[in-house]
């Protein structure tokens, strides 16, 4: 494998031909060679460059020109989050996945990487030498190198820069503008036909229990969508689940609750599931509903992966139709793959309804593509819409 340098277009804009071109910036040796490793074997990417710090990478970043960049949190000389901005600032569409081991302080600064302009995060392994730590994370890794840079170049030539950051104090007035799209929205569409999506119309039954998954850009959308979301709140249980390990889904809650001024907590085995509340599934256990005498309770389990992730959004929204039927509005947002589709499928043959964030205001239009694709969907929505559609729904119109 050979470390590329010489690409062919200029600082600032994305090659639209080609192999995508991968910087990755880590102070640990090991780490470096071990991605190096993955990205040199796959087909349609190549490494860029391989360095040790936040300064090599600001200091080299215009003649190396990268598509995507692994910046590493910890690093000598010029840290991750002390890069990043520099990074952006050099190169405006430059896509950075933030890479760190799973603690509190590393996954607060993770988030605080996405208001500042970072595509995505994903945790590093503690420990190479187990087998599947780092078969997960080399899936994680090549999968978000892919999709993020595949959807780079659909955008314009010209993107948009980066994110002011806001006050951490204030995660609620930075979350809508973290997830706003970059670019006009253009006509949803299939990635695979020019025709139009078909939606069906929303269920009669009025809702009882909202139901939200997501992925990828997920942390970015549920923060702007919660913050529309108190009336709904005040009314009925809301249930997330998004693809995030253990302590991340810990700070995801506390800047939930933060935006939404509703209770918001990571879920509780055995807990009863009321209104008023958030229920967010904890990383590493899917989340499911069960009944506990009259009343409604968490489940949580340790079993397989499903669709390549734990927690899963099918669980939850499988587990939910036989608590509510088909009184149920669920609601899938921005991620890789197809996680929440099947679930959907349920709940529609439930009776119940399916609303899928559209393609232009989606990180990666995996899950809400895959619903969208599936036919399941009464309504495919920029994430600025699904608030107040929801809203709504809830208040009983439900044309």
């Amino acid at each position: 494998m050979s470390v590329a340098f010489a690409g062919n277009s200029t600082p600032g804009s994305s090659r639209e031909a080609g192999p995508l071109r991968v910087m990755v910036v880590d102070d640990s040796v090991v780490i470096r060679g071990l991605i190096s490793r993955w990205i040199g074997a796959e087909h349609d990417m190549e490494v860029a460059a391989s360095l040790r710090t936040g300064l090599e990478a600001v200091n080299q970043i215009e003649r190396i020109n990268p598509d995507v960049a692994v910046l590493d949190i910890e690093m000598p000389e010029l840290d991750g989050i002390s890069a990043l901005p520099q990074l952006l600032a050099k190169k405006r569409d430059l896509v950075i996945i933030m890479a760190s081991t799973l603690t509190r302080r590393n996954a607060e600064i993770s988030f605080k990487a996405l208001s500042l302009g970072a595509a995505d995060y994903i945790p590093k392994p503690e420990s190479t030498r187990e087998a599947s730590a780092a078969d997960i994370f080399h899936h994680d890794l090549i999968q978000k190198i892919r999709h993020l840079g595949a959807r780079l170049r659909r955008k314009p030539a010209v993107a948009s820069p980066p994110l002011a950051p806001a006050s951490p104090a204030a995660p609620a007035a930075r979350a809508p503008a973290v997830a706003r799209p970059a670019a006009p929205a253009p006509a949803v569409h299939a990635p695979s036909s020019s025709s139009p999506l078909s939606t069906r119309p929303f269920s009669t039954q009025a809702p009882k229990v909202l139901l939200i998954g997501s992925s990828t850009g997920g942390p970015q959308a549920l923060m702007a969508l919660v913050t529309e979301l108190g009336p709904v709140i005040d009314r009925v249980p809301v249930l997330i689940t998004q693809h995030m390990p253990p302590t991340f889904t810990t700070i995801l809650a506390e800047h939930l609750a933060r935006s939404s001024r509703k209770p918001a907590a990571e879920a509780v085995d055995g807990e009863p599931v009321k209104p008023g509340r958030i229920y967010l599934a904890p990383g590493g256990k899917h989340m499911r509903v069960v009944r506990s005498g009259a009343d409604v309770a968490i489940a949580l389990d340790d079993g397989p992966a499903v669709n390549f992730c734990k927690p899963a959004v099918d669980p939850l929204f499988t587990s939910a139709i036989d608590i509510w039927h088909g009184a149920i509005l669920s609601v899938i947002l921005t991620g890789m793959g197809s996680d929440g589709m099947r679930g959907g499928k349920d709940i529609v043959a439930a009776g119940g309804s399916v609303i899928a964030q559209d393609e232009a205001s989606s990180v990666v239009w995996g899950m809400p593509g895959a619903a969208a694709n599936a036919g399941i969907c009464a309504a495919i929505l920029p994430l600025n819409q699904i608030g107040a559609r929801v809203n709504r729904l809830f208040a009983g119109d439900r044309s």
